[in-house]
């Protein structure tokens, strides 16, 4: 199987994969039980490469949270942005700045961070409680965080997830009709001991910094993963021509060969969806390790993506697009 970590992307973009946790909160947010050096402790320990300090409209920290960087972990500054008409995350913004979340209309805001090329995040728009439920438009966002921790829960995927899916799903189709569509992440919103890091975000990106990060993230170019125990590949591939996750292939009126590989998730489920649904299903061998190779069509299938599920129906990953021309 292809070492996940350092893969040479089809396409010839240099780099490799990397992990991370975009939601994050320490002491310093409501709920949060962690220090921000315990938190980089937890972020080493779960396999990730990065994480983004995202304190609920805070920016008070983001001094302490600089200091957690090192070689091996990259700190982005974040915030969770909480309003009455739901919570954002937003991505890359400045030390020590600070986005009014005292809004109605979001546009302006969002213009504040895309200036300095930051991203601007739904995040769980089906969270089950006040304000959780995101009521802003999706359009000027830049993802949508799709899986969302067990921050409340003992269950890793939920049934809020699972609402978060299915409609980020449909606008997809959409979406990839129309000429552009909008990445799904996922992430920890940890709070507490031992949710660092489950789910995360798996990134393609030039170097471990935080603009080809937010760049890799912008482009689609990832996927998410249960754990760090979960590693995946995903391409597709006509004649000569193969493009990875969040890709286009050109497939002139050859056949198209979607092949994935995983480890990780013990007699799992893989199913690859398209713009008509779910295309097709196999199942993983006990070990948790396999291949699964799917043959179509691009005037059948305008996009591909799969979700790798355990058995009963619980997420292990799953990934952005790759669309077909």
């Amino acid at each position: 199987m292809e070492n996940l970590d350092r893969l040479t992307d089809v396409a010839g973009l240099e780099g490799g994969w990397y992990r991370g946790d975009c939601h994050v909160h320490s002491v310093c947010s409501n709920g949060g039980e962690l220090t921000p050096e315990q938190l980089a402790v937890d972020a080493r320990a779960a396999g990730l490469d990065f994480l983004a300090a995202t304190e609920h409209n805070n920016a008070d920290t983001h001094d302490t949270w600089r200091r957690q960087a090192a070689d091996d972990l990259l700190v982005v500054m974040g915030q969770e942005v909480v309003t009455t008409s739901g919570h954002w995350l937003a991505l890359g913004i400045r030390p020590g700045q600070l986005v009014d979340w005292r809004h109605g209309m979001v546009d302006r805001h969002l213009d504040e961070v895309h200036r300095v090329g930051g991203l601007c995040v739904a995040a769980h728009p089906y969270a089950p409680y006040d304000s959780g439920t995101f009521m802003y438009p999706y359009q000027g966002f830049d993802a949508v965080e799709v899986w969302n921790g067990p921050w409340n829960s003992d269950l890793p995927w939920q049934a809020d997830n699972e609402a978060a899916l299915a409609e980020w799903g449909r606008s997809l189709v959409a979406d990839v009709h129309q000429g552009g569509w909008r990445p799904a992440m996922g992430n920890s919103d940890t709070h507490l001991p031992g949710q660092i890091g489950i789910p995360h975000t798996v990134v393609r990106a030039e170097e471990l910094g935080a603009d080809a990060v937010l760049a890799g993230i912008r482009a689609g170019r990832s996927w998410i993963a249960e754990s760090a125990a979960v590693e995946l590949s995903f391409t597709v591939s006509a004649g000569a021509h193969r493009v990875g996750i969040g890709g286009r292939l050109e497939s002139g009126n050859e056949p198209v060969v979607a092949r994935v590989a995983v480890r990780g998730v013990p007699s799992g489920e893989v199913s690859f969806h398209t713009v008509q649904g779910e295309g097709y299903v196999a199942s993983l061998p006990a070990a948790g390790e396999g291949a699964v190779e799917w043959r179509t069509s691009a005037a059948e299938s305008a996009f591909i993506r799969v979700e790798v599920r355990h058995p009963g129906g619980r997420m292990g990953a799953l990934t952005n697009p790759i669309t077909l021309a």
